[in-house]
């Protein structure tokens, strides 16, 4: 993406191309916009280093806190600061973004002692691109907006190409838009508080009841004996072909899992979708079978394996109904 940064020492604000925002029903086009301000990063995981690492190397002022300090270490090298609370990060801030594991924790940093509310207020905005539930997103965005700063929600979808999926203030996703463009891929914005949460539990649960009928297919093929390899390269060719499938297949068939995102919050996301299912009294059985795997494959000590490692709780099935 064509940008253009201020020469010299680093200062507070820069500038960055990007396209105007995006929604279902928009497409691309060239224009020049502009971020100006001081931006704040909470947590650090596997999901937001990267993304924080991103909008250093992009130019942004980043003020940083995470749980575990030394996890930061690696971005104050380049350039990045470092407070002990998300109370002074979002104080430090123009905009505060937040990338947590689970509900529990997206809603403790932004709202619990020392949180990130505590430290905004009037023209300060808060970007929480957790996955959580939309009732989890609501209750956080009622406390930022409590404090007359402005909130919009943005899971993400992918591990590596994001996909931001926005709601809330509409003003704030206009203003963030140059960040998201560093961050990732592309945007939609999709309007109420909620419904960004809702659509990646919808993403998600798609994702995780695909890999669980991708490895029976895998090991079906192997027991008929077909080369799962051979199986991997025939659905990457047709009608049904994937990038996950071509990425995690060959890995999968040498029982091999780097992990790009957890299986321990795959399994979260499916619960979670489980959950906003019966809301709407919606039956969703493939995906409460694919759950009961995941936990299967949780129970045999993987849950901070790759989500394809659920194949391992398939094997160990097939094992067990073998002994008997």
């Amino acid at each position: 993406m064509p940008r253009e940064r201020q020469a010299g020492r680093r200062r507070t604000w820069w500038l960055i191309r990007l396209s105007p925002p995006l929604t279902s029903r928009t497409t691309r086009t060239s224009t020049t916009a502009e971020f100006q301000g001081k931006v704040g990063f909470l947590g650090l995981g596997i999901m937001g280093a990267p993304m924080a690492s991103n909008l250093i190397r992009a130019g942004c002022d980043v003020t940083l806190w995470n749980r575990t300090k030394s996890k930061c270490d690696p971005l104050l090298s380049l350039g990045a600061k470092y407070v002990p609370s998300p109370a002074q990060v979002a104080s430090s801030c123009d905009v505060t973004s937040a990338m947590l594991a689970d509900p529990q924790s997206a809603a403790e940093v932004a709202c619990g002692a020392g949180g990130a509310a505590e430290g905004l207020a009037p023209g300060k905005g808060y970007v929480d691109v957790s996955t959580v539930d939309g009732a989890t997103s609501k209750l956080i965005g009622e406390r930022i907006t409590s404090t007359r700063a402005s909130f919009l929600e943005a899971p993400v979808s992918g591990s590596k190409k994001l996909i931001f999926l926005t709601a809330g203030d509409e003003s704030l996703y206009k203003r963030v838009a140059p960040l998201l463009d560093v961050m990732g891929k592309s945007r939609f914005y999709l309007g109420d508080v909620g419904n960004g949460a809702a659509m990646k539990l919808v993403v998600n649960m798609v994702m995780g009841s695909m890999i669980v009928s991708f490895s029976e297919g895998l090991l079906l093929s192997e027991k008929v004996g077909l080369d799962p390899n051979t199986l991997v390269e025939v659905i990457s060719q047709g009608a049904i072909s994937a990038p996950m499938f071509s990425l995690k297949g060959p890995s999968m068939v040498k029982a091999a899992y780097p992990t790009a995102f957890p299986l321990k919050h795959q399994q979260k996301d499916l619960r979670l979708a489980l959950a906003l299912a019966e809301s709407v009294s919606q039956s969703i059985p493939t995906v409460a079978a694919a759950n009961e795997l995941y936990k299967a494959a949780k129970s045999l000590g993987l849950a901070d394996h790759d989500f394809s490692a659920a194949i391992e709780a398939l094997k160990a099935k097939v094992q067990s109904s073998q002994q008997q």
